[in-house]
């Protein structure tokens, strides 16, 4: 059971998704690159909280979050088993995650925009289904116009890997968390994605709102 303020929505269970998903979604932004900690929502208040510091060398690229009254549950992991033909995975039971590029600097994060998705990283997390959705914000004078990942080039395609790849080892911890990338998918499959953590969402909590 999920709780809220009643004077502040919650930001999984509160905020709609936006009436053109999967296409145009709402975005809840949890991070932005000048962070050095890796905040993210408390399931139960709605509140930012403390997850873990992150590398120094290994800040996130781009302003990070999730969708709005996504789950990552049964349809997302059986989507996951379809394409690389693997058993056993499961969804990571949280929202769907989404990194959002845009020109514009954020001082501190904790707010929503409206962003266009155009690809994603398929990852597994310890045998959990883990994608990353990524997006541009609606608007932006540099990315706006994009609608798939080879509008963005290969350079930032691989810091956006390299970082997804290695932002859960912990600072001076000899091990290093069993994460992989299985495929890197673009706008169409993205939208499948979504659309799968949306019904895993209805299916688990119904219509939030």
């Amino acid at each position: 059971m999920y709780h809220y303020s009643k004077h502040i929505l919650h930001p999984w269970h509160g905020v709609e998704v936006g009436d053109e998903a999967p296409e145009l979604v709402t975005v809840f932004i949890e991070i932005v690159p000048t962070d050095t900690v890796k905040y993210e929502v408390d399931k139960k208040s709605g509140l930012l909280k403390v997850d873990r510091p992150q590398l120094f060398s290994n800040i996130v690229p781009a302003l990070y979050g999730f969708i709005p009254q996504t789950l990552c549950d049964i349809e997302v992991g059986e989507y996951c088993m379809q394409k690389t033909g693997r058993r056993g995975i499961i969804g990571d039971q949280d929202p769907m995650d989404i990194l959002v590029l845009s020109e514009k600097g954020f001082p501190n994060s904790g707010f929503l925009l409206q962003a266009i998705p155009i690809g994603g990283f398929r990852m597994i997390d310890r045998e959990e289904a883990d994608d990353k959705i990524i997006a541009v914000m609606q608007g932006d004078a540099i990315y706006g116009g994009y609608r798939n990942l080879n509008d963005i080039g290969e350079s930032v395609l691989n810091r956006l890997k390299h970082y997804f790849l290695t932002y859960k080892d912990m600072p001076g911890s000899a091990e290093k968390r069993k994460v992989e990338i299985s495929s890197v998918y673009d706008r169409d499959e993205a939208l499948e994605v979504i659309t799968k953590s949306m019904n895993d969402y209805k299916n688990r909590f119904g219509n939030a709102q």
